[in-house]
C-alpha cells in the first residue's frame, strides 16, 4: 500500500471512531435525563423504589443542574412516588404564584438568591397580603398545603430541592398500626 493511501485509510478510520464516540456520548447524555414526562410535562428520571434507598450525591446534582441548563428545564423530577416526589427547581426569573390544595412542599435552597412570598391570596398570578423574606443557600422552607407561594427577586438564578407529598392519604386507624 502506498504511503498516501495508508494515510487516507487511517484518516477514514479516525473519522469513523470519532463519529462512533460522538454517537455514544449523545446516547449517554440522553440517558442522563430520560424522556419520560408526567401529566404536567415535568421530566421524570425514575419511579421511587419501595425496597431500597436512593443516594443522590452532590456531584450527581451538579450534573442534573448542567443538564437542566442545557435543556432550559425549570423542574426536574428525580423521584416520582405518585403521592410524593423529589424535584429540583431551577429558575432565573420570578414565577407565577401558585397554591397546592393537597400537597406540602419542603424546600432546601442549594444555589442562588431570591425572595419567597407566602400566605395571602393570589390575584392575577401575584400574591396579595402575604409575607415575604429572602431565600439563600442553606435555607429550608416548609410550605403547608393550601398556602399560596411564589418566588421573585431572583438574582441570576435560584435552585432548590423540592420534596413534596400529598395530604390526602388515607388516615390510619389504631388497628392498622
Amino acid at each position: 500500500m502506498r504511503p498516501r493511501s495508508f494515510a487516507v485509510v487511517i484518516a477514514i478510520g479516525l473519522v469513523v471512531v470519532s463519529c462512533s464516540m460522538l454517537v455514544l456520548e449523545a446516547r449517554t447524555a440522553r440517558q442522563a435525563i430520560p424522556q419520560s414526562r408526567g401529566a404536567t410535562g415535568t421530566v421524570i428520571l425514575e419511579q421511587a423504589p419501595t425496597d431500597h434507598s436512593v443516594p443522590i450525591p452532590v456531584e450527581k446534582l451538579r450534573g442534573y443542574y448542567k443538564d437542566m441548563d442545557a435543556r432550559t428545564l425549570q423542574t426536574l423530577r428525580m423521584l416520582e412516588g405518585v403521592k410524593f416526589n423529589v424535584n429540583i427547581r431551577r429558575i432565573t426569573n420570578a414565577e407565577t404564584a401558585l397554591v397546592h390544595p393537597n400537597t406540602i412542599d419542603l424546600w432546601v435552597v442549594t444555589e442562588g438568591l431570591g425572595t419567597l412570598t407566602t400566605g395571602g391570596r393570589i390575584e392575577n398570578g401575584k400574591i396579595v397580603g402575604g409575607q415575604s423574606h429572602p431565600l439563600k443557600v442553606g435555607d429550608v422552607e416548609f410550605i403547608p398545603a393550601g398556602v399560596p407561594h411564589g418566588v421573585s427577586g431572583v438574582q441570576g438564578s435560584i435552585t432548590w430541592l423540592n420534596i413534596r407529598w400529598d395530604t390526602d392519604w388515607a388516615t390510619k386507624t389504631a388497628a392498622d398500626q
